[in-house]
Formats: C-alpha cells, sequence, structure tokens
C-alpha cells in the first residue's frame, strides 16, 4: 500500500484504506476503484493524499526526459508579456488589498474607477479575449488570496462580458464587481479562511455569512446598486437553490448572475493552501453535471462555449495516460471535445470512460 497525492491519483486505482471526512464518515470505502468522479469528490473535499494499493510493477513511469518540448503554458510563462502580466497583476492586487482595507477598517469610500485602472491596462495589453484565459491559467498556483481571487473574477467578468456582447460600460460594470464582490471576507476569521482541513459546520455557516457582511461594507457606500447586489448575490443560483436570499431567475441583479459563473470557475481552477488547481475541462464537466438550470442559461451556456474554445490546440492528458491535442468542441457537451493522440482521433462524447486529466 502507498499514499499518492490526490492530484497525481488516476481512474482504475484501488482505494487502500478508508477515506474520512472531517467527522469520520466515510467518503470513498477500501477496496472501491476510483473512477474520475470519485477523484474529483476527493479534491472538492480538500483531501490532500490517500492510501492506494501497490501499483503493477509494470505501470509506466512518467516521462521525465530533460529534452521535452515546453508546454503550451511553459513558453507562456517563459515569455515577457507573461512577465510583465504577472507584475501588473501583483501591484493591481496589492492596491485592491489597500483600498479595500482603507475602507472595510477606516471607513473609506473607495472609488472604483482607481481600482479599474490596472485590470483594464492588463486587458490592454494581452491583446484578446483568448490570451486573458491564456495568461490567468498561466498563473495558477501562483496566489490564492481573496483579493488574487477578486482579480481573477474582476478580468473574467469583463471577458465574459465581452463575449455576451455587453457594451463597454457594462463590460466594466462587470470588471467592477468583480473586484468587490468578496468584500465581506475581510469580516472573516483568517482562522477559517486559511483553514486546510474541512469546515466543521459552525465555520461554513461563518463563511457563507461572508456576503452579507459585503452588503453590510458596501450599502452605505457611494457605488454602483449593481456592486452591491453583487456582493450579496453572487452565491445565488437562477433556480432559487443558494444563499443568503434564496431569490431566483431575473429577480437575480444580471451583473450577480455572471459573477456567479467565473465565482465558481476561478475558484476550482485555481490552486488551494488544501488542493492543486483542477482542470478547466473537468470544471466544465462539473457545471454540466450539477444542473445548468443552476445559472442563467444565456450566461452560462455562452461562457462554456467560448472558454472551452480557448482550449482549442492546446496539448492535454487523458485520463488513460494518452497525450493529445485538442481540436474539436463538441457543441452541448463542451467537456468532452474530440482529441487527437498521434493518428487517433478520440471523440470523448462517445468514449465516455475517458475523460481530459489536464491541460499542459
Amino acid at each position: 500500500m502507498i499514499k499518492l497525492q490526490t492530484s497525481k491519483l488516476k481512474p482504475g486505482m484501488v482505494v487502500g484504506s478508508d477515506v474520512l471526512n472531517y467527522d469520520n464518515k466515510t467518503i470513498i470505502a477500501k477496496g472501491t476503484k476510483l473512477s474520475q468522479t470519485l477523484i474529483t469528490r476527493l479534491e472538492l473535499y480538500g483531501i490532500l493524499s490517500i492510501y492506494v494499493e501497490d501499483l503493477p510493477k509494470n505501470a509506466p513511469e512518467e516521462n521525465s526526459s530533460e529534452d521535452a518540448e515546453p508546454s503550451h503554458f511553459e513558453k507562456i510563462r517563459e515569455s515577457e508579456m507573461f512577465k510583465e502580466f504577472k507584475a501588473d497583476f501583483e501591484e493591481g492586487t496589492k492596491s485592491l488589498e489597500f483600498h479595500v482595507s482603507e475602507m472595510v477598517n477606516k471607513n473609506i469610500d473607495v472609488d472604483p474607477i482607481i481600482l479599474l485602472e490596472k485590470p483594464l491596462d492588463m486587458i490592454a495589453k494581452a491583446g484578446s479575449r483568448v490570451s486573458v484565459i491564456d495568461m490567468l491559467h498561466a498563473m495558477r498556483g501562483f496566489d490564492d488570496s481573496t483579493f488574487a481571487h477578486c482579480m481573477n473574477v474582476a478580468l473574467l467578468n469583463y471577458v465574459v462580458a465581452g463575449w455576451l456582447r455587453w457594451n463597454k460600460n457594462d463590460q466594466e460594470m462587470a470588471m467592477m464587481c468583480g473586484i468587490l464582490f468578496d468584500v465581506g471576507k475581510m469580516k472573516v476569521s483568517r482562522d477559517v479562511l486559511n483553514k486546510l482541513s474541512p469546515l466543521i459546520p459552525d465555520e461554513m455557516k461563518e463563511i457563507k455569512r461572508h456576503a452579507e457582511y459585503g452588503y453590510q461594507i458596501l450599502r452605505e457606500k457611494n457605488l454602483p446598486d449593481h456592486i452591491k447586489a453583487t456582493a450579496i448575490m453572487h452565491h445565488e443560483r437562477y433556480d432559487g437553490s443558494g444563499y443568503p436570499l434564496k431569490v431566483s431567475g431575473h429577480r437575480l441583479d444580471v451583473f450577480a448572475r455572471l459573477t456567479a459563473v467565473t465565482d465558481v470557475y476561478d475558484a476550482m481552477t485555481s490552486a488551494r493552501v488544501y488542493r492543486e488547481p483542477i482542470c478547466p475541462f473537468r470544471v466544465v464537466e462539473i457545471f454540466e453535471d450539477e444542473g445548468l438550470e443552476k445559472y442563467d442559461p444565456d450566461i452560462i451556456m455562452t461562457f462554456l462555449k467560448n472558454v472551452t474554445y480557448t482550449y482549442i490546440q492546446n496539448s492535454c492528458t487523458l485520463s488513460d495516460g494518452r497525450d493529445g491535442v485538442i481540436i474539436m468542441q463538441n457543441p452541448g457537451e463542451y467537456s468532452r471535445p474530440v482529441v487527437k493522440c498521434g493518428n487517433d482521433f478520440i471523440d470523448l462524447n462517445k468514449h465516455r470512460e475517458l475523460r481530459i486529466e489536464n491541460l499542459h
């Protein structure tokens, strides 16, 4: 029996010891053969590693050749554009943290126009929305702070608002909503926010209150109502299953409906202290499996179609270990594109046993 990090688990491996959650309830029983769905469940529970039965002696070793061609994202990280993007991102995040701290701790009004300067500059330098998505994906693992998450969501909001063909003013409003949507986390205990192990029920209740805290912080500020509405509504769902107000449909502010999508996508594709980033195609699969009715249909379908399109021609690894290149979308099931592996064309919509494991 060996211990493996959750990020290194593969479908077909057999669990060597019961996997327990925070209150000692079994999540996955000993002897269970892992599927991709079960591996994703472990990641969502924040399980860092588990015991699996010994791997076969003839199991293929990972390619460790130093002469391997740099991956798409390795090339991006070595580019001058990325280095400038990363420097601008860090500067913008520090500025955001300073202004929000002044607003929360000293009750000083913040001018959102000032907060827009750096992210708008980053958008302009990137040159295209595809480049912004590439840059954000290449940033995964650098910073998992609340303010980095807000900057990511602000940039994603702007990109997706463009895909939705919103006008320039609405694109900038979407960015402002993203910058300040999670401000309520400033009122949540650092110990709870940074906890490595799964949260107990009382801690989860406290985390969920950040939406109300955010609205309380912004309510009396001289800010557009959309920003205040997004702070309290970004965890609401289109079908009424969210919190804290339990409102649904078009009663939800449209900028909150947008942020509900980008918030979940960024949180899951970003590294956290308790897990590695989750592959974007696995996150798209979770969106599809959970039920698209939870999100504004126009926003979620536009997002899934366009975000997966940005990864066409990217190299990837399938769940059976084969490397390939994503060459075509499958409309309506965007988590399952067509992948070229050598001379074979693998339609993941037909090969349901396979998934994209990671991008590189």
